[in-house]
């Protein structure tokens, strides 16, 4: 994909950096910000890529700008990619796939037979008073971010957007990065498996050169 701009907000804590997607000295020194956007025309696709927190009480902020350039730019749809805390699961959530979706309104009437057929599994709701009503059900995205808040927006603007997200551990979360694109992958075929049998793209994917360093430079001989 092709970086072809910048979000600009004042809502995201301020960030600068090398180009994270590096292929050749020539782009290795390319500024990144917190906020960017690509594009990959012939899947008429675009991704907002946030890379940094937000700032105390700038959530609401965020998602009227954010719908604002949504419909500016006449999106069709929004995919939302995100995660919840693995370690904050109710028992049903325990069980089976750790992938979640969630569809508005809107957007369940043109797709949701879709994930029907895919097998996906609804992002269920919990108790709101755990132990003292079970019969009151919320929906609970713990370490969700604003995940929550843009899909709740979303349901009463009438925007359709589906929410794509995996329960995570802290740690290496790259395994849970192909997880998650390999989820979404199932849907709108953005490349196709290799396999008949399999729906297991990771071997195909480009991996970012900056994943190298995530956990920076190994132990020097020396200290042996």
């Amino acid at each position: 994909m092709t970086k072809v701009g910048y979000f600009y907000t004042d809502c995201l804590v301020p960030m600068v950096g090398n180009n994270p997607y590096a292929t050749a000295e020539e782009n290795s020194m390319e500024l990144s910000i917190n906020a960017e956007v690509y594009s990959l025309p012939s899947e008429k696709l675009v991704v907002l890529q946030i890379r940094s927190p937000f700032i105390k009480n700038k959530y609401r902020p965020f998602c009227q700008t954010l719908f604002s350039w949504v419909k500016s730019s006449k999106c069709a749809r929004v995919i939302l990619l995100s995660s919840s805390h693995a370690y904050q699961r109710d028992d049903e959530q325990l069980l089976g796939t750790p992938l979640r979706y969630l569809l508005t309104p809107d957007l369940e009437k043109a797709v949701g037979g879709l994930m029907q057929d895919l097998n996906w599994k609804e992002m269920e709701k919990v108790a709101a008073y755990p132990g003292i009503n079970d019969t009151e059900k919320v929906l609970h995205i713990p370490g969700g971010g604003i995940t929550k808040l843009l899909f709740t927006e979303s349901c009463s603007r009438g925007i359709q957007m589906a929410v794509l997200l995996k329960f995570c551990s802290e740690g290496d979360n790259i395994p849970d990065a192909f997880a998650l694109v390999n989820y979404l992958n199932e849907w709108l075929q953005l490349i196709k498996s290799k396999s008949n049998n399999s729906t297991d793209t990771s071997s195909q994917w480009k991996i970012p050169s900056s994943w190298r360093l995530l956990f920076g430079n190994g132990l020097p001989p020396a200290l042996f």
